[in-house]
């Protein structure tokens, strides 16, 4: 498969195609081109500067990111709701030169500039008029995503590894420049930035970001006759099925007709518990297409249009290799598990100021999932991660490792292990054990609310056990599975 141009390139030729409608109104690319065009004229940096983006899904955020490559840099998306804390080390790690913020989050983006000694440009903010179009081996994205390391890595996209992950899509599924899509997940993760959002500016498609997620809302838009495609994590399939089983009788027989009009449904980021997809067939007739992939790597495996097997996740993409092997590196054959290895086009170029990290995660030019997995007749089907620290929460990855660290700089926390539990609406809860210090009593509501002024929402455990002393191994290791244990 081979990539022709930048994104910023693709979506400059749809001209006067309706591109981006959200609550603040509807731009055509031509709008949304020229504003971006504008405003990296406006940005005080040079090229390979990183530039954080603090903005409103839709119009804002789209133009932002634009503007960034317009300006030859990388653009860092930040997600407005994480507390000050974590964007602030996202600003720190990345090194970026300047922040692009939303009237909305001006103040955020002027206490977290503040601190990391950067300039604020406001979104509307215009200048000289500004096209770069970067080459395809140039750095565009810098995504974070939660490593076993325990702090969030940077990891840095090309503008031809976004371009082989678009066209993996609209080969796969079939996008063209008729369909319409509805955008409720975070854009600072691949799922809602490069699957919702850019594939479909790429090809020429509508994308409606409404601004957050309101189950009656989307089930209106679902229900309209005007979107194709949907894509969402289990999470919110599972609460959009409650707004449907909430609703009066005309109601629900109304979306579940609009609904079955779409031409695609999409579920990632988690596993899709089988009663969730049973459930969402008989309410709209839609089977859910189950793909799997990753911020390094975009989509990897994917069920087709035509064939979907729950439990599993299909083959590989248009342009992508993988392999199964055993823990000598070793392929193993068709029915036994192995840790998935990746090659192809959409890979990433390797974590930001990492080398280490980078290299560990490659072996002979194949990136190393993390993921167990297993080839059947019906395709590829994920058994987990190889790694107990990483625990997947309504389509959020996040590192237990990290959130022990968080909470182990209390007082009046001695000691603590972070585990994920089983749960059929979230993938897994997280849950933590805390040895208190001295003894004391602590408070398991007072723990959550401290820890949601620390974490992103995502990371906040929810589950508390106190113990004396944690399980541990002959080495002196925590024995994770008897932490799970511990919850029953």
């Amino acid at each position: 498969m081979t990539t022709t141009s930048p994104l910023v390139d693709r979506i400059r030729r749809h001209g006067d195609r309706l591109a981006i409608v959200d609550p603040a109104g509807a731009w055509t690319f031509g709008a949304i081109d020229a504003a971006a065009v504008a405003l990296a004229g406006a940005l005080p940096v040079e090229h390979g500067d990183r530039v954080a983006i603090l903005a409103t899904p839709g119009h804002d955020f789209v133009v932002a990111l634009l503007a960034c490559w317009h300006a030859g840099t990388i653009a860092v998306p930040l997600h407005p709701p994480h507390p000050d804390a974590e964007l602030a080390y996202v600003l720190a790690d990345s090194g970026a030169a300047a922040v692009i913020a939303s009237p909305a989050h001006q103040d955020a983006a002027a206490r977290l500039a503040a601190g990391a000694g950067i300039p604020v440009v406001d979104v509307t903010q215009r200048g000289v008029v500004h096209r770069f179009s970067p080459g395809l081996d140039r750095p565009a994205l810098m995504v974070y995503t939660s490593g076993t390391t325990g702090r969030p890595k940077g990891a840095v996209h090309t503008h031809r590894s976004l371009a082989g992950m678009v066209d993996g899509m609209v080969a796969a599924w079939g996008w063209t420049p008729d369909d319409r899509t509805v955008l409720v997940l975070p854009l600072n993760h691949v799922h809602g930035l490069v699957n919702v959002t850019l594939t479909p500016l790429a090809i020429g498609a509508c994308c409606e970001a409404p601004g957050g997620f309101d189950p009656v809302h989307v089930w209106e838009r679902l229900a309209s006759g005007e979107v194709t495609v949907f894509m969402a994590v289990p999470t919110v399939y599972a609460r959009l099925t409650a707004a449907w089983e909430a609703a009066d009788p005309e109601t629900r027989g109304r979306w579940s007709r609009g609904a079955a009009g779409l031409r695609l449904m999409v579920s990632g980021s988690a596993a899709l518990p089988v009663s969730t997809l049973d459930r969402w067939r008989e309410l709209t007739g839609h089977t859910l297409l189950e793909r799997y992939g990753m911020t390094e790597l975009g989509m990897v495996l994917s069920n087709t249009l035509d064939r979907r097997v729950p439990g599993h996740v299909g083959e590989p993409m248009p342009g992508v290799e993988v392999r199964l092997v055993d823990d000598t590196g070793a392929d193993v054959p068709d029915g036994t598990p192995g840790e998935l290895l990746v090659r192809g086009p959409q890979v990433f170029a390797g974590y930001w100021q990492r080398p280490e990290a980078t290299a560990e995660a490659f072996v002979d030019g194949w990136f190393r999932t993390g993921d167990v997995g297993v080839r059947e007749p019906e395709g590829y089907r994920l058994l987990g991660r190889s790694s107990v620290d990483i625990i997947k929460t309504g389509g959020e990855k996040v590192s237990a490792l990290e959130i022990e660290e968080v909470y182990r700089t209390r007082p009046d926390v001695a000691d603590c292990a972070v585990v994920g539990l089983p749960d059929e609406e979230w993938g897994q809860r997280v849950a933590i054990a805390v040895v208190p210090a001295g003894g004391a009593p602590l408070d398991a509501d007072e723990l959550r609310a401290w820890g949601k002024q620390q974490l992103a929402a995502a990371k906040v455990p929810t589950r508390y056990v106190f113990v004396d002393a944690l399980p541990r191994n002959t080495l002196g290791k925590v024995t994770k599975p008897d932490v799970v244990a511990l919850f029953g």
